[in-house]
């Protein structure tokens, strides 16, 4: 069984070698897929200098944003299974043996890592609240049960991935995986992960105006 990781990045230089690193030791046979998204801070060289035919790596030539990241990504890979990795250590390679192992015990199509089935330490107030309000609404509309809607770790098997329409170039793409499998009547596994994670300061992408994004995108995707 091969993997498939597709980790966009835009701006990791103080992480992108640690979070390759752990990806590689990862037990599994696998490709990593690196879609650049014309990182400015020294990532971008950093990748070009890379002598790795384990990794692939796409340089994107504007910042488009994770979800046209993804969709690059998705179009390389040769692996069963996809997984969805952030470029920061937010999230843990460690956790793909639980994820896996669900998909497989269960013979499940996609399975979701939840942070919150495990600790909480990690999450501010806002972006807390934030990813609550978008999950309740999420299994209010879609009538499910799920508890991290928003999570990194989505796994999926490939001909799943590649059949998701994918329309938002930013973080709102989350919205439209979670959407567009419910629509398709798809169970969604979940399994407790672990989560560290990062601040503004240390170079936490996500922004407040996101929230009023995703819900735009939520309710666009009743269409």
């Amino acid at each position: 069984m091969k993997l498939s990781i597709i980790i966009p990045a835009y701006n990791e230089i103080k992480s992108i070698a640690e979070i390759l690193r752990l990806v590689k030791e990862e037990k599994h046979e696998k490709e990593i897929i690196v879609v650049d998204d014309a990182s400015t801070d020294g990532t971008k060289e950093f990748l070009w200098a890379l002598n790795d035919a384990q990794i692939k790596v796409v340089y994107n030539d504007a910042n488009y944003g994770k979800g046209y990241s993804l969709r690059k990504g998705i179009e390389l890979v040769t692996g069963d299974i996809v997984i969805i990795q952030d470029a920061d250590l937010e999230y843990s390679p460690l956790d793909y043996e639980s994820l896996i192992k669900k998909m497989i015990d269960v013979n499940a199509p996609v399975v979701f890592g939840s942070r919150f089935l495990s600790s909480l330490q990690g999450f501010r107030f806002f972006q807390f609240m934030g990813n609550k309000v978008i999950t309740l609404m999420v299994n209010g509309l879609y009538k499910v049960r799920l508890t991290d809607v928003m999570t990194c770790y989505k796994v999926f098997r490939t001909e799943l991935i590649k059949s998701i329409n994918l329309k938002a170039d930013g973080f709102c793409v989350e919205i439209d995986i979670v959407a567009d499998l419910l629509k398709k009547q798809y169970h969604i596994f979940e399994v407790p992960i672990s989560y560290n994670g990062r601040t503004y300061a240390q170079g936490k992408k996500i922004k407040w105006t996101d929230f009023f994004r995703c819900l735009y995108q939520l309710i666009s995707s009743l269409k």
